[in-house]
């Protein structure tokens, strides 16, 4: 291929009426931009007398006039009927997801918007044919990805700290409280927390994160307060969780959560600042390794965490991305005796079956916290 041929344009996005504006008041011509779920019906005479050229809109509500002026070389994605975005520029919150449940009212998920999107899901069927929906799903996957990969270019991918574990984990077990910790030191060390999102570990991975900056004494107020819903099953469980983040409002610090439709019946922690939600579990679940280059902590998990586990491993063997990454074992007793993962994975180095594997298993918060600094300062 010739050096000299010119570079292939790439699309900037525009999220807002706000960008577009600026946009217009540079150059009259636009070219090369994709325009996600944009209501041009509220755009000035400036923006509609713009000329558009190799551009994209996504969703967007495009009044007659400018419909009537866009070129054949532009691509008009018309939007869906779905009870949800399919071109959402951003990540979720905890609030947007949540919107519609009512602190204190527990019976009143059900009118949340987390749990509307789970019933029509579920409505329409976890693998349905439903050509409409299945390409509804794809879309809005594809731009939760593309908000991710946003959120995730602030960070140095060393400083990104993976935790997996059980969804069961009960929040009175010392586990719990382990991961909190680790969680909450590592995020007041500047890394990025990112787990699946739900209840379990991984909400002890988001509260940890949530409550950095704050002292002991009060992750320990917080805890009790979480205690008397021990599970996601209690009716509770979100309401606890939300009486702790308007106890102890978080500004400074952040995390990311990567929860699926599929496992809907367990509801994505609000500790999470930023959630990525997907309905389709194989690009979650491949999702959170790719991105987890600084290290993935496991703490006891049963089917899911193995695959997690294996999967980690196979990438870490053929240093798909570049290096290998720590992997990193919470709780010796577990991890060597009920469920002896840990001595495999160091025969099969042996053997040669592995190769590049960076194993370590810990019951010390401190040693395991340690282990994530040295890896990071290590590849500075």
């Amino acid at each position: 291929m010739s050096t000299s041929m010119k570079q292939e344009k790439v699309h900037t996005p525009i999220e807002s009426i706000c960008q577009l504006q600026a946009l217009a008041r540079e150059q009259q011509s636009i070219e090369y931009c994709a325009f996600q779920n944009i209501d041009f019906t509220s755009a000035s005479k400036q923006i509609l007398s713009c000329n558009y050229h190799e551009c994209m809109f996504l969703g967007c509500t495009l009044p007659a006039e400018l419909r009537q002026k866009i070129g054949e070389d532009n691509l008009v994605f018309p939007s869906i009927k779905v009870p949800y975005n399919v071109f959402r520029s951003q990540l979720y919150s905890p609030y947007s997801l949540y919107a519609g449940y009512r602190p204190g009212e527990p019976q009143s998920y059900k009118e949340s918007f987390d749990s509307k999107i789970y019933e029509h899901y579920l409505k329409l069927g976890k693998r349905t044919t439903n050509i409409q929906e299945t390409l509804a799903r794809s879309l809005h996957d594809h731009a939760i990805s593309d908000a991710m990969h946003d959120f995730l270019a602030l960070y140095d991918e060393r400083r990104i700290i993976g935790i997996m574990g059980g969804h069961g984990l009960s929040r009175t077990d010392e586990m719990y409280r382990k991961i909190v910790y680790i969680s909450k030191t590592l995020t007041e060390e500047d890394f990025l927390l990112v787990s699946g999102g739900g209840p379990g570990a991984m909400e002890a991975t988001h509260l940890g994160a949530w409550m950095a900056g704050r002292t002991n004494e009060e992750v320990a107020d917080a805890l009790c307060t979480l205690n008397v819903a021990p599970n996601y099953q209690h009716p509770e469980w979100l309401d606890s969780a939300f009486q702790v983040m308007k106890q102890y409002p978080q500004e400074k610090y952040v995390s990311l959560g990567v929860p699926t439709w599929l496992y809907g019946h367990e509801p994505a922690t609000p500790f999470a600042t930023h959630i990525a939600k997907y309905f389709e579990n194989s690009i979650r679940e491949d999702g959170i390794l790719t991105i987890a280059m600084g290290g993935i902590i496991y703490s006891p998990g049963s089917a899911g965490t193995m695959q997690e586990i294996f999967q980690d491993a196979v990438q870490n063997h053929y240093v798909s991305f570049g290096y290998a990454s720590p992997m990193i074992f919470l709780g010796k007793e577990y991890w060597n005796d009920e469920m002896p993962v840990y001595p495999l994975l160091q025969h099969l180095m042996k053997k040669g079956k592995y190769k590049n594997l960076l194993l370590t298993i810990s019951n010390s918060q401190a040693e395991i916290v340690e282990t994530i600094k040295a890896f990071k300062d290590k590849n500075q």
